[in-house]
Parts: C-alpha cells; structure tokens; sequence
C-alpha cells in the first residue's frame, strides 16, 4: 500500500491541487458572510450551481464544438468569468434581500437564517429542476448536462510521474488570481475597510459612517461572485452539470472554510487546497468511493480539536 501511496503521489497532488482550488474560491463566499453577519449561508452551494449554468448559457450561445486555444481559449474564459461572476454574484444579493434581510430587520433569531438558508437552497435546485434547466437549457431537469469541450487536456509537462494538462493550469492559474485580487480588496480598499469594521463591530462602524446594509450587499455579491468563478472552472474541468452539484461540494467546501478558520479569507484558501489534497491522498488508501467521508471525517475532527480552524482568526483582523 505504502508503494502505490508513493507511486500516485504526485499526480494525486495535482488533482487535488485542482480541485482545492475549486473548493477554495466556494469557501471564500461562505467564510466573507460569516465573517460580516456570523451566518451560515447554506444557499451558497446552489449559488455556485448558478454560476455553473451561467457558464454553460455563455458556451452554448457562443457555439463551441471544440477545445479552443490561445486568444479564442483566453477571451471566451474571460467572458465565461465575467458573466458567471455577475450572474452569480447578482443571484446572492437577491437572496439576501429575500432570504435573509427580512429576519434581520426584524431581529430574528440566526436559527431562523439558517432555516430560512436551507429551505432557498432546496427552492433553487427545485427551481433549476422543474423550469430552468428544462425551459432554458432544454435539457432533463433531473438528468446530468454535459459540457461542450472548451480546453484541451494535452499534457504540458510532467513532474515525476505526474502529468501537467491545460485544463488543470488553467484552473490553479485563474483561481490563484481571482483570490489574490479578493485578498487585496479586503485588504487595502474602502470597501475592504467597512467590510472589515463591520465584521469587527458593527455598532462602532455606523457610527463612523458606514452603511451596513450596503456592506452586507457588497459582501454577498463579492462571495457570490467567487462562487461563479468557481462554477466556470468546475464546469470546465469536469464537463458535467446537475442541478444539485452544489449540495455535496458546497459542503466540502464549507469544511474547508472551518478547516482554515471560518471568518478568514486566507483561511478559506488554504483549507480549500488542504482538503482537495487530504482527500485525493486518502482516496490511494481507501478509493475514491471514499473522498466524501474522508472530507466530512475531516470536518468532524476539525470541530471537535480546533473548532476555530488552522488560521482560526476573524475576517476584521486581515492586514491592512
């Protein structure tokens, strides 16, 4: 056993490198609104799934039959970002509005936000189910929608026995980017700052000024966009879309917000790409049948011994 752990290490790494990266980018939507509102929004996952079909909707407008290269492959991925970013981004401050900004006017007690989370989670996958997928897609509501080819998966270089592909450089490449760019907006613009003075003390920041009910919304639709970037490089990785896609992964991905430390960006980031590697090491041990309970077993863990995560420090203290 030991030997095949060693002979797929690294193209285990790489996979799960991938896939982190995914997770990673979901995370940062859910660790930005607890860390602003302490509030699990578990209708994050779906609004990740929306971003997914908003990528799909941009491919099957633009008509692609084959894997596309160099500016053609740039400029559609460009686009692809852009739109699934808007819609999903878009898509989150709507939820908010209807979802949660009601209860919180009225000072509603967070069980009834997270009550009010799962049940707009199950609205828009029965949503995207029953109308959307059939009416606009014209495809089976319940049945897996393929992805047109948009990367070829050429191999660009090995590392040992690993196979670099261009899908999979694409993926790190694009996330790396969009969560260093998240980071420094947090970091050192005005927005970041009232973000960061709301999460720290809400009270303290109206006083010096700050509109919460707009950070909120800057908040959700800074996560929801994360989250469509997200869809776009999952829809291009794994081809294949579902209107409950999100469920699983965005349960994975919330582990890996509590796993970094939930209420820190960073945080996010490195538990998104520790749990994609976690996981596609345990699966050599165990198989792939197994990377589910191998991600929720870390979850578990995670609570138990460290419940504030390997960062474990709150959205307000990011370094100015």
């Amino acid at each position: 056993m030991i030997e095949d752990f060693l002979q797929q290490f690294l193209p285990s790494t790489v996979g799960g490198l991938a896939i982190g990266a995914i997770y990673a980018l979901v995370a940062l939507g859910y660790t930005m609104v607890y860390g602003v509102l302490r509030l699990i929004n578990f209708a994050h996952s779906e609004i990740f799934m929306i971003g997914s079909y908003a990528a799909l909707g941009l491919i099957t407008v633009v008509g692609v039959s084959a894997p596309l290269t160099g500016i053609a492959l740039f400029g559609l991925l460009l686009a692809a970002i852009i739109v699934s970013a808007l819609v999903a981004g878009g898509s989150a401050v709507l939820l908010e509005a209807i979802a949660y900004r009601p209860l919180r006017k009225r000072g509603a007690p967070r069980l009834a936000a997270l009550i009010s989370a799962i049940g707009a989670s199950l609205f828009l996958q029965e949503l995207f189910a029953l109308f959307v997928i059939p009416n606009v897609f014209h495809r089976p509501g319940r049945i897996d929608t393929a992805v047109p080819r948009i990367v070829s998966r050429d191999v660009l270089f090995n590392i040992g026995n690993a196979e670099i592909r261009t899908d999979q450089v694409i993926v790190v490449l694009a996330a790396v980017v969009v969560m260093i760019l998240l980071d420094q907006l947090v970091a050192r613009t005005r927005i970041g700052r009232g973000i960061r003075a709301t999460a720290q003390d809400p009270e303290a920041a109206v006083l010096m000024g700050v509109n919460i009910d707009t950070i909120v919304r800057l908040t959700f639709l800074l996560g929801g966009a994360m989250a469509g970037v997200a869809g776009v490089l999952y829809a291009m990785e794994f081809e294949n879309l579902r209107f409950n896609i999100g469920f699983i992964l965005g349960i994975k991905a919330f582990t890996a917000a509590v796993l970094g430390g939930i209420g820190n960006i960073r945080g996010a980031l490195l538990g998104g790409v520790l749990l994609g590697l976690v996981e596609n090491w345990g699966a050599i041990f165990f198989g792939s049948q197994w990377k589910d309970v191998i991600a929720f077993l870390i979850l578990v863990i995670v609570l138990l011994f460290r419940p504030t995560g390997i960062l474990g420090e709150s959205l307000q203290k990011a370094r100015a």
